[in-house]
C-alpha cells in the first residue's frame, strides 16, 4: 500500500472528510483492520483565504509547493490537494515533488465521461466557477459542457462556502438557495451538476434533489484509495 499525502486544512472542515471517506475506502478494499497510511500537512486557511481575496496566487503557490516537499519528506507516495479552488497552483505545486499528484478535476471528469454525462453544472467558490483552471480544464481535456450559475448567484454561492460551510456552519436557508441555483441550472440543461468545492457536501447531499450530483470530495478520496492500492 502507498502512503498518501493530503495537503489540508482548506478548511478543516472538509479535511476530515478525506481523512475518513480513505480509511472507510481501504478497510472496505482489504477488509478486517486495514486502515490507510496517510501524511497530513495542514495549512492555516486563514492564511490562504487572506491570499486567496488579494489575488496573490503566486504566494499561495509558494505555501503549498513547501507543505508538498514537508509530505514527500515525511514519506509520501503520492499527493491530494484537500480543496477544488486551490488546484489553480497544482501546476506549480506538482512540479516541486516527485510525487505524482491526483487533480480533482481530472478524477471528477473521468466519473462524469463514464456516466455518459455531456453538460454539466458547477458550483464552487467564484474562483472555480470563473476563471479557467477548473471549468478550461474540464472542457479543453474531457470535452464537456460546463455551465455556471449567473453572477449572483456565484455570489451567493461563494459568501455561503467561505462564511458559514469553511467554519462548520449549515443553514436550511442556505441550502434552500443552493437548492433553487441547481434548478436553474437544470432549466438551462445541467444533466448533473458537481459540488466543486470540498464543503458543499456538508450542505447538500443527493436526498436533497433528483438531479445527478458529482460530490468532489468523495470522488477524490475514492481515487486516493485507487491509487494507493494499485499494484
Amino acid at each position: 500500500m502507498k502512503t498518501i499525502g493530503l495537503l489540508g486544512g482548506m478548511s478543516w472542515e472538509s479535511t476530515t472528510l478525506y481523512y475518513q471517506l480513505i480509511n472507510q475506502g481501504v478497510r472496505q478494499a482489504l477488509g478486517g483492520l486495514h486502515s490507510a497510511k496517510i501524511v497530513l500537512y495542514s495549512v492555516d486557511f486563514h492564511e490562504i483565504e487572506q491570499r486567496q481575496h488579494a489575488g496573490d496566487w503566486a504566494g499561495t503557490a509558494l505555501m503549498l509547493t513547501d507543505a508538498a516537499r514537508r509530505l514527500e519528506a515525511a514519506g509520501a507516495d503520492l499527493l491530494l490537494i484537500c480543496t477544488n479552488t486551490m488546484h489553480k497552483v497544482a501546476p506549480a505545486v506538482e512540479a516541486a515533488t516527485a510525487m505524482p499528484l491526483l487533480h480533482i478535476a481530472d478524477a471528477t471528469a473521468r466519473r462524469l465521461q463514464a456516466d455518459g454525462i455531456r453538460r454539466v453544472g458547477l458550483l464552487g467558490t467564484r474562483f472555480t466557477m470563473e476563471q479557467d483552471f477548473y471549468k478550461g480544464r474540464l472542457e479543453q481535456d474531457f470535452g464537456l459542457e460546463v455551465l455556471v450559475p449567473e453572477a449572483a448567484a456565484r455570489e451567493q454561492v461563494h459568501r455561503i462556502i467561505y462564511q458559514e460551510l469553511c467554519l462548520g456552519e449549515t443553514r436550511a436557508a442556505s441550502r434552500a438557495q443552493y437548492l433553487d441555483i441547481i434548478g436553474q441550472l437544470k432549466q438551462c440543461g445541467a444533466e448533473a451538476v458537481i459540488l466543486g468545492c470540498t464543503e458543499i457536501t456538508l450542505l447538500i447531499q443527493q436526498s436533497h434533489t433528483s438531479l445527478p450530483l458529482y460530490d468532489t470530495t468523495a470522488i477524490h478520496a475514492q481515487a486516493a484509495v485507487t491509487a494507493a492500492l494499485a499494484g
